[in-house]
């Protein structure tokens, strides 16, 4: 925990001292969203009838592509008080062949999951990953995208040893405009998850399948308030398919506010 509070502290102080160096602003969206359920990558983190609070701060570097992200995650009933959850994220994106057919977003980064009342051997882990989508491929708007995840213990000793592995993940998004209100838009996603044995803290017997593991449908939609404040509400459906990860379909209910400066 100490650790991970002196990391986020040297970002920040960083990224102060950069300001100066920089004709660009810092900017970066500060986040409070509510989840009637924490579904993470098919997983069922908090159980059944136990919705999350997850505040989170996404910094955007003065335009550069550099970005940081820190994610805090608790459960709202009891039963997973230990799962308090704080993440760190460090990540740069950007785009290639803009304004062409073949324009490529992308993203790279790596990440640590931190849980403050567990020892960090239970289950800390940390992640690299790389994303890319295709936003001018397809002319009907369909964007697909790909994303690899690789994941590994924090700790040498760690009891998640045998659990390391990646994760890949296949999506489809689109934007649907409404009709009567063009300036508002509707956005759509579907993602089809394969999981080669990654997240044993979660399941059942303590270790994960090498297979499909699960498909998330998405709908969301952003409403302008006042300054640069929106709210997103959104709803998601889960289809498992392995039981080592999920045994059990999910839906479940997204409320975010955001400010963005």
């Amino acid at each position: 925990m100490k650790k991970t509070i002196l990391l986020c502290a040297v970002i920040l102080l960083s990224t102060a001292g950069f300001t100066q160096a920089q004709e660009g602003k810092l900017g970066g969206t500060l986040d409070f969203t509510w989840q009637s359920s924490y579904i993470w990558r098919g997983f069922d983190i908090y159980g059944e009838k136990n919705s999350a609070i997850q505040p989170s701060l996404d910094l955007d570097l003065y335009g550069t592509g550099l970005g940081a992200k820190v994610f805090w995650s608790r459960a709202r009933g009891s039963g997973s008080e230990n799962l308090e959850e704080l993440d760190l994220f460090l990540y740069y994106k950007n785009t290639i062949y803009e304004d062409q057919p073949l324009a490529i977003d992308y993203k790279v980064g790596w990440g640590i999951y931190t849980y403050p009342d567990e020892p960090r051997s239970a289950r800390d882990m940390q992640e690299a990953f790389a994303s890319i989508s295709l936003p001018q491929l397809c002319p009907a708007g369909i964007v697909p995208s790909y994303t690899a995840i690789v994941m590994w213990p924090s700790e040498g000793d760690s009891a998640l040893n045998e659990n390391g592995g990646m994760i890949h993940v296949f999506g489809l998004g689109y934007n649907l405009t409404c009709p009567d209100t063009p300036e508002h838009v509707l956005h759509l996603s579907a993602d089809f998850v394969y999981n080669d044995g990654v997240g044993g803290a979660y399941a059942a017997n303590g270790t994960v399948d090498h297979d499909w593991s699960h498909m998330v449908y998405g709908l969301s939609t952003d409403f302008a308030l006042s300054g640069n404040v929106i709210f997103t509400p959104g709803f998601y459906y889960q289809l498992s398919m392995d039981d080592s990860v999920n045994p059990e379909n999910e839906a479940w209910v997204s409320l975010s506010l955001k400010y963005k400066f």
